[in-house]
Formats: structure tokens, sequence, C-alpha cells
């Protein structure tokens, strides 16, 4: 190159840079990041955060990033309601959001005007009552469980749901009930040292599937009466969910839902239920759980939607609750 250039190159070089700096600037302002939390790594839920973080980026050519962290559970994450700001969203039952803005229960100690900022998005996958006998009958009534030895864990909330049902339905007895975690339930039940164990997780439940892969099982279909009686939501297990199991099963479970708060911006708020429920379907072809999301959920959240997911509602013709606006 003759000297006469180089200060021409030399230039070009700078602006060419300036350009790409500017571009990748431009880049880093239009790529939103939201902090995703829900449940410790290795659950359920966790797995649930990866696809969904994965949607996301699919859904929004990656302008919206999700950031998964891990969670001691849905307490922690309502209480870091309290520090958070921005695009923070998370994951918990809609029963713990009414509590935090009452300022009872886990909430009574902490108190805080921002839990009053929490607003609601969209349902995850809830939290199922099974309750799994062996025998291949497919579906049966609750009276199934009489005379039976039944694993039910302790401290969990399919343990608590489990002995509330027993006692509710005045069956604690005349059942055995066996002193275990109720991880041991698939092995036990295969080898014959109980006859039903109950768990509770979105459907369908890898240690259900696993069970059921290798002997014949059996679901309790509660009646409406039944259900009624507990006072928990609904839930259906649609048939063929599990091997031998080819009718519906009527049962309850906890909904969970997703929650942000007033911090996240509406168009945010909009682009992310816009793209979950777009992208619902092929995550449901991917993982079955979210097969189980309908717009009927929406109705389980508690408080009220943020804006921008009410936007996007009613600029899709889904039918909201009005308490919820």
């Amino acid at each position: 190159m003759s000297p006469i250039n180089r200060p021409f190159a030399r230039t070009l070089l700078a602006s060419a840079t300036a350009v790409l700096m500017g571009v990748s600037a431009l880049s880093a302002q239009a790529e939103t990041r939201v902090t995703y939390k829900s449940a410790s790594a290795g659950t359920a839920y966790y797995q649930m955060g990866v696809e969904l973080s994965e949607a996301i980026r699919q859904g929004t050519d990656g302008e919206v990033v999700l950031t998964l962290e891990e969670s001691q559970g849905s307490v922690q994450n309502v209480m870091e309601v309290v520090a958070r700001q921005g695009n923070y969203v998370f994951t918990t039952p809609p029963a713990l959001v009414t509590q935090a803005a009452a300022g009872e229960g886990p909430f009574a100690e902490r108190p805080n005007p921002r839990f009053e900022e929490i607003r609601g998005l969209f349902p995850i996958p809830a939290i199922t009552m099974h309750f799994v006998l062996a025998g291949d009958e497919g579906v049966v009534g609750l009276d199934a469980l009489e005379d039976k030895h039944i694993l039910i864990g302790r401290g969990t909330f399919g343990a608590r749901e489990a002995e509330r049902y027993l006692e509710l339905f005045e069956m604690m007895d005349k059942v055995r009930i066996a002193n275990a975690e109720i991880g041991s339930g698939p092995d036990a039940l295969k080898n014959g040292q109980i006859d039903a164990f109950v768990t509770a997780s979105s459907f369908p439940t890898p240690n259900v599937i696993e069970t059921a892969a290798s002997m014949p099982i059996s679901l309790v279909s509660l009646t409406d009466e039944q259900i009624e009686q507990t006072g928990a939501a609904r839930q259906t297990i649609p048939a063929g969910t599990y091997s031998g199991v080819d009718q519906d099963v009527e049962t309850t479970s906890l909904p969970v839902i997703a929650y942000t708060t007033t911090g996240m911006d509406d168009d945010t708020a909009y682009t992310l239920t816009r793209t979950f429920w777009e992208r619902r379907e092929a995550m449901a072809e991917e993982t079955a759980w979210w097969g189980g999301i309908t717009h009927d959920m929406i109705g389980n959240i508690a408080g009220t939607l943020h804006p921008g997911a009410v936007r996007y509602y009613d600029e899709a013709g889904i039918e909201i609750p009005d308490h919820l606006r």
C-alpha cells in the first residue's frame, strides 16, 4: 500500500470499528434481560424454567433472555419481591401471593408494601395429586384405598394433602400408613412392600411413568362431590397419560403461577405472556407437562394481572375474570 493511502485506510478502519461498536451497542440495548426464579436445580420446576427460557429465546429471536436462578422455594421467591427491581419473574402458588399482600402466614413477621406490587402473567403446570395403586383396573375410586398399606411420605405438600384427604373422607382408620420417604414409593410398590403411594408433581410425573412401565397400576379418580369437599382446584389427568390408565382421572392440584411486579414495563410483560402462549404447544411436544395448561387456569391467579398481560389476553380474545384486571 502506498504511503498516500495509509491515512485513508486507517480512517476507513476506524469508521468500520465505530460502526461495529455502534451495532453492538444497539444490540445490547435491544436485548431485554429477565430474571426467572422458580426452584432448586434438579427439580421438575427448574427443568420447566430451562424449557421456558429456551421457548422465550426462540419466540423473541433472542430479544428477551430469561436468566434462571435457583430457589429454595416459593416463599423465598415471593419474599425477594421486596429487594428486586425491574424484570423479576418468579413462580409460586397463588395462595402465597394472597398471604403476602395481607401480611399473613410466612409473611406475618415481615410485611412489606411492595407485596402489593405483585402482578400475574400466566399459569405453569400445577402440582397434581396422584394416588397410585398396584393393579390393572386403570381407574378406581377412593374406596379402593381401604385396607391398603399406603406410603404418603412426610413434610411435603403431597403428604400434607394426602393426610388431609384421608381424614376428610374418614379413611385414616381404614388404611395403614407406611413409615418411609416418598422417594422409595415406586420401588416399594414394585417389591410388594406397599399397596399404594401418593405423590404430588406436575404430570406426567417421572416416578409414576417409571412405575407404570414396569407393572400394572391404577390411579384414584375423585368424584365431583369429593373434589368440592377438598376445596382444592380440579385437575384432569387425560386418558393415556400413563401406561394402562386409559380413562381420564379427576383429581386435585395446587395451581402454580408465573408472577412479576409493577417494576416490569408493559411491553416486556406483553411479550413474555404472548410468547408463552404462542410457544406452549411446541413446548408440549417436547415435554408433556406443558400440555395440561389451559386458558381456564388463568382464573387461578391471585391478585391482579400485569397490564401488559391484560393487553395480550384482550388482543387474543382470551376471556379473563374482571377481578384480574
